[in-house]
């Protein structure tokens, strides 16, 4: 992949999405030609959280169950306290973050997205950032944490707060034109 116009896009959520870490990326990733998709569980909107309250829904273009990893060139993970926390209690969505992973695909995850990096176990030997409050769980799963505000290990991006949300945009993008990544099988 070299052109960013020409990429696919999927973001992977549920309600209580922190609502600038799935919009920012959405929609500047939009703004450079990308395809976008969003996933949900259902397939329905979703609600995100936003300043300690329930904030906008953001509308879904298909199912998680129906996600074909073939059909995307990276997967954007938002964070938020809830969101990843129920999202990774999806099997389906689980397996997705792995398919992706196997397939050399970029992951980005930011906040308390990294959650399911963790639960699909794609961080072992992997230097990751993420939310503070995670940082156990990331080292514990073997990953190895850093305090940055973008951390890239061969095509695994991840941040750490909205105010990474800059940094993290400009990775995904150049990591989704580098294209594939070499990755041991999860």
């Amino acid at each position: 992949m070299a052109d960013i116009a020409q990429a696919r896009i999927l973001i992977m959520s549920t309600n209580g999405f922190e609502q600038s870490e799935l919009e920012v990326p959405r929609d500047k990733l939009r703004g450079t030609g990308a395809t976008v998709h969003v996933a949900t569980p259902d397939g329905k909107a979703i609600r995100g959280w936003d300043d300690g309250n329930w904030g906008q829904e953001a509308e879904a273009d298909l199912r998680i169950a129906d996600v074909d990893v073939a059909d995307y060139d990276a997967v954007v993970l938002p964070g938020g306290q809830i969101n990843p926390d129920i999202l990774r209690t999806f099997p389906e969505a689980v397996e997705a973050v792995k398919k992706f992973h196997n397939e050399g695909k970029v992951l980005a995850a930011i906040c308390h997205g990294p959650w399911m990096l963790v639960e699909a176990g794609v961080v072992d030997g992997r230097e990751v950032t993420s939310y503070p409050s995670i940082k156990t769980d990331v080292i514990n799963a073997g990953g190895k944490w850093r305090d940055e505000t973008v951390v890239c290990d061969r095509g695994i991006v991840t941040s750490r707060n909205p105010g990474d949300l800059e940094a993290f945009v400009e990775k995904i993008i150049e990591e989704v034109t580098e294209g594939r990544h070499k990755r041991d099988a999860a």
